[in-house]
């Protein structure tokens, strides 16, 4: 038995013990057999009158909370149906309604998420393409730089060879030169820049 229907069946029994004293102690003197027979079965009913009453009651509290455990579990398919004309059935039908709402919010939800999957995806994709594009690119790039280095390098070789070989040349011009015989002319000029 749960403890709400304790709760419930409690005062009903005390009330129920209460008056069965009081009938006692207005005439107890001229009490008979027949009438502590009848006391004892009216005992017995309050008895289970009062569990009966506070089981009647909890049972739709308690399935409306186990309905709201689920939910609150993540079940949002979870529904109770109490079959009553009193607060409870409108606390139930209240609750119905939360949980439709949260179902019906958790389905756009999840909508919504699928959509902006499929919109990050198409986007991604677009950027993917966009990346591989620029990295031909610069692959592309790079080897033509390391191509374009190539050929300075070769071209800076070959100007060190033509330096090498031009400064050879000088040497050999100069030392032929110098074994050449002077013109009389310029031996001419020469002497009469060195009188002057």
């Amino acid at each position: 038995m749960s403890k709400l229907a304790v709760k419930v069946a409690t005062p009903i029994i005390l009330a129920g013990v209460f008056a069965i004293t009081i009938f006692i102690a207005l005439d107890y003197e001229r009490l008979g057999l027949s009438f502590f027979i009848v006391l004892l079965l009216l005992t017995l009913f309050v008895f289970f009158f009062g569990f009966a009453i506070g089981q009647n009651f909890s049972s739709p509290i308690k399935k409306l909370l186990e309905r709201a455990t689920e939910l609150s579990r993540g079940n949002l398919s979870s529904r109770a149906y109490i079959e009553t004309k009193d607060e409870l059935s409108q606390l139930a039908k209240v609750f119905n309604e939360i949980a439709e709402e949260l179902e019906q919010s958790r389905c756009q939800e999840q909508s919504a998420e699928k959509s902006v999957d499929l919109k990050v995806r198409a986007r991604t994709q677009a950027l993917e393409e966009t990346i591989n594009a620029l990295e031909q690119k610069v692959r592309n790039r790079t080897i033509e730089q390391e191509r374009l280095l190539s050929e300075t390098q070769k071209l800076q070789q070959q100007t060190k060879t033509k330096e090498k070989e031009l400064t050879q040349l000088k040497n050999e011009f100069s030392e032929l030169k110098s074994k050449m015989p002077k013109p009389k002319i310029i031996k001419k000029v020469q002497e009469e820049n060195a009188d002057a």
